[in-house]
């Protein structure tokens, strides 16, 4: 360690108290975080490239410094899909300080890195109050059946109108319109599912299509139905 002289020269002062952090919730306890491994929690962060053409929302499970649990979703770009599948790997087994400083190939997933560091060092975790925190695995479970990201896409023109493509629900096949033309209701096919059933479970596609499309609203009253990626 190197001082200057002015330093050097200086008369020796004696520190006073030392109450250390402020503490943090984690995981149901206070935690007076001072080294990596004193951080846990399993939260949320959502970053975006420099032309915001597309956006990533990464869910880690962190338990003594360690991600032990990495979900990476994606939406918009074309290639961050390929960059999820590298950081996903690149992800388990690093500390979040490894992680806050590894290159996770696409800009809009190194700023989601970097808000959920913040998330987790302040203390602001989806767990902070939960005892014990939550189960490798949980993250999966924000999926929920046929393990599909929550996805919205709708399209809408002055001049012809919305188009509902997907929703939580599914892949929407087929929009119902009143008599004045407006949408009181949509059929949908839920692609997981349906696609678990086929692969999984043996079920031809065309039971598997049939036990897998609903439709929400007042659908079945409707006077013209379109399909919105057509008509």
């Amino acid at each position: 360690m190197q001082y200057t002289h002015e330093v050097e020269q200086m008369v020796c002062v004696k520190k006073g108290p030392n109450h250390g952090p402020a503490p943090i919730p984690e995981e149901g306890r206070w935690v007076q975080s001072k080294e990596i491994k004193d951080i846990s929690g399993l939260t949320h962060g959502v970053g975006w490239c420099a032309p915001q053409q597309g956006a990533c929302k990464l869910t880690l499970n962190v338990k003594d410094g360690i991600i032990k649990e990495a979900l990476v979703e994606t939406i918009g770009c074309t290639g961050m899909t390929h960059s999820a599948a590298m950081a996903a790997e690149i992800l388990a087994g690093k500390t979040i300080l490894e992680a806050l400083n590894t290159d996770l190939v696409c800009d809009a997933i190194n700023t989601a890195m970097r808000e959920l560091f913040l998330q987790i060092v302040y203390g602001r975790t989806q767990s902070a109050f939960s005892e014990n925190g939550l189960p490798i695995g949980a993250g999966l479970e924000d999926l929920g059946k046929g393990l599909r990201s929550q996805v919205g896409t709708m399209y809408s023109t002055e001049k012809k109108g919305v188009r509902y493509l997907d929703m939580a629900e599914g892949y929407i096949t087929r929009q119902a319109l009143d008599d004045n033309g407006e949408v009181i209701g949509y059929e949908f096919v839920k692609l997981g599912q349906m696609m678990e059933m086929i692969t999984t479970k043996g079920i031809s596609p065309e039971e598997a299509l049939k036990k897998c499309t609903g439709s929400y609203g007042r659908f079945a009253e409707g006077a013209r139905f379109i399909n919105p990626r057509v008509e």
